[in-house]
């Protein structure tokens, strides 16, 4: 399988936020980022792996900044590190001022998808193709945050182990 760079098959897609969208204050509802970002990620994985893929993880959504209705949001995803059959995608979310041109960050989240064939079972992806630092150091930091969720995932098991233990 011949490898792909992360320039292949990263994206950008808006949103304007409408009324439906947001609060009766004006500010944007968590749940509509989420959504966005979730189709913006798997947009890219698709891309990559030119396969269905389905969504196994959203790291933390930090909230940093409030966006409003009348805004553009725009959401800005990019390939990580691949795995044999996973891959790390990064999105970035900004919001547009569409009177002033103000730009504002927004949110950012690490999601992880899993490729999957004809049968719905996971399929091999292309490597990925380092070909500049930022990619490089992209794939070093999705490294850790993969042993992160692994050990994370490790702690939840073993809870799981000690609560049947005490019953």
């Amino acid at each position: 399988m011949k490898a792909k760079s992360a320039a292949e098959s990263e994206v950008i897609m808006t949103h304007l936020v409408l009324p439906q969208d947001a609060n009766p204050a004006g500010n944007l509802h968590g749940g509509v980022i989420l959504k966005h970002v979730d189709t913006t990620g798997g947009v890219v994985a698709k891309r990559h792996s030119r396969s269905n893929t389905v969504t196994v993880s959203i790291d933390r959504m930090a909230f940093k900044q409030p966006a409003y209705m009348g805004e553009l949001l725009i959401f800005k995803a990019s390939l990580n590190h691949v795995g044999r059959t996973s891959m790390e995608i990064g999105v970035r979310v900004e919001a547009e001022n569409l009177r002033t041109g103000e730009v504002r960050h927004t949110n950012s989240a690490y999601l992880t998808y899993v490729a999957l064939d004809d049968n719905g079972k996971p399929a091999e992806v292309p490597p990925l193709k380092l070909e500049t630092e930022t990619a490089k150091r992209r794939y070093r930091e999705a490294e850790l945050r993969r042993e992160m969720r692994k050990k994370e995932r490790e702690l939840e098991e073993g809870k799981k182990v000690c609560r049947q233990q005490e019953q």
